[in-house]
């Protein structure tokens, strides 16, 4: 993984205010980059039409990336709704994590015990009691699974036992990842001390490699992969994109308010043509290229993150169409994978898109993740073409528009005259997380 690449996958995670701010940052760091436009005033769609061939290269081809807006070509009240959100609670570690084990197609039990298992860590991603005595009974193989399953999903390396036991776990997990880097893990006291020509004597190994797969886990790896997940902090959800009808057709709007349009330093690039020789000059110039490419690294990693996002959004809308048009009772079955195959990309890469960013629809405003949910079978997209959220949704609007009050068992054939099978105690707890009473208390 290089470092072009690296950065995409960072960014990639942001939502629209974390990268804000990290553009902000990013701005004050790096001389060579500079705002050309203040929010709000280019759309993504002209500034591609700026971009060099080789920008054009790094993205991938799409026939139709969706329709690419900004928030002043709304009017008033438009944009503010586009503008406005939901005050939400920060997400939990355990929530992020229950929420992709749901969409797994592992069978029952590996799924019980993951359940079990992500309950059981603390804030850094560490189990709080011993695995052997909290699954105390089950079967080894399906422990061994349910462990590996829940330290694959994002973040890597959860559910282990400390920092060093999260580092291996997560060198296994890195693409293309030399066998060297786990060896690396045993020597970080000595390394972090600058020793890196005694380190590769001992390990056999050329010291310019060590550098390499050091600053790989030192930028790559986590030891606290559950410190992200903050707690205690209120934030206002904004929306990432929006989904619109326009002329009988679903539109993807960009939310780039906040962003600015960024570019290079003339001035910059004016000193990186110059030649000269003396040594001076020649430091000056390297200076100047090495800040040029990390801003052009930057720039492009902002366009790939916008770019992943309105594929994701529009393959989204593709697959819950239903839902767009007819509210949220036709919400389809939807997992990661079949985002992912649709797409051509790692599941991993859909679960970083979605994850913390929000899409205004007019049917409210939704977390992306929102819309991956599994069939009230519990096989994912493969089984019912009910969803379970959907079907809450059909409930939900059964009591609302109720004569006389129905028993949950009532609540069932009503279902199952629509064609929904569901059992009366499946329907009794789909109405107790909708904060529905019974038909006594209603």
């Amino acid at each position: 993984m290089n470092t072009q690449l690296f950065l995409s996958i960072k960014l990639m995670e942001l939502p629209i205010m974390d990268l804000r701010e990290t553009i902000g940052e990013e701005l004050e760091k790096n001389p060579a980059l500079e705002m050309l436009e203040e929010p709000g005033t280019v759309s993504l769609d002209d500034a591609a039409e700026k971009s060099s061939k080789e920008e054009e290269a790094y993205f991938e081809a799409t026939s139709d990336a969706g329709f690419v807006r900004r928030g002043p070509g709304l009017d008033g009240d438009e944009r503010r709704q586009f503008l406005e959100g939901a005050i939400s609670r920060p997400e939990t570690l355990q929530e992020h994590l229950l929420w992709q084990l749901a969409l797994e197609t592992a069978d029952s039990g590996v799924r019980r015990v993951g359940e079990l298992l992500i309950q059981n860590l603390d804030a850094d991603g560490f189990h709080k009691e011993p695995v052997e005595a909290l699954v105390k009974g089950e079967d080894p193989v399906v422990v061994e699974k349910a462990v590996a399953l829940v330290r694959s999903l994002d973040p890597p390396g959860t559910c282990t036992s400390g920092y060093l036991e999260s580092l291996r776990v997560q060198a296994r997990l890195l693409p293309d990842a030399s066998p060297l880097i786990e060896r690396v893990l045993d020597h970080l006291d000595s390394l972090v001390k600058g020793r890196f020509a005694e380190t590769a004597q001992v390990l056999g190994c050329g010291e310019e490699e060590l550098r390499f797969c050091f600053n790989r886990v030192k930028e790559e790896l986590s030891p606290f992969p559950g410190r992200r997940f903050t707690q205690g902090e209120t934030r206002y959800a904004v929306p990432d994109v929006e989904v619109r009808r326009k002329e009988g057709e679903f539109v993807i709007l960009l939310n780039q308010e906040e962003i600015p349009v960024l570019g290079i330093s003339p001035f910059f690039m004016e000193i990186a043509g110059k030649k000269g020789p003396k040594r001076e000059a020649r430091e000056t110039r390297n200076f100047v290229r090495e800040n040029i490419r990390e801003a052009r690294w930057f720039i492009q990693s902002i366009d790939q993150r916008n770019h992943t996002l309105l594929r994701v959004s529009r393959s989204i809308v593709e697959f819950q169409r239903p839902f767009f048009a007819g509210g949220p009772k036709y919400l389809a079955p939807l997992t990661l994978r079949d985002i992912a195959g649709e797409l051509g990309v790692h599941e991993t890469t859909v679960s970083r898109t979605a994850n913390g960013k929000y899409m205004q629809t007019e049917w409210g405003l939704y977390e992306l993740r929102h819309f991956f949910t599994n069939s009230i079978s519990g096989t994912g997209s493969r089984g019912s073409r009910y969803s379970k959220e959907g079907v809450k949704e059909i409930i939900k609007e059964i009591i609302s528009g109720e004569k006389r009050r129905l028993s949950d068992q009532e609540l069932s054939k009503t279902l199952a005259r629509r064609g929904i099978s569901l059992a009366r105690r499946t329907v009794a707890k789909y109405r107790n997380e909708l904060d529905l009473g019974s038909s006594y208390t209603r």
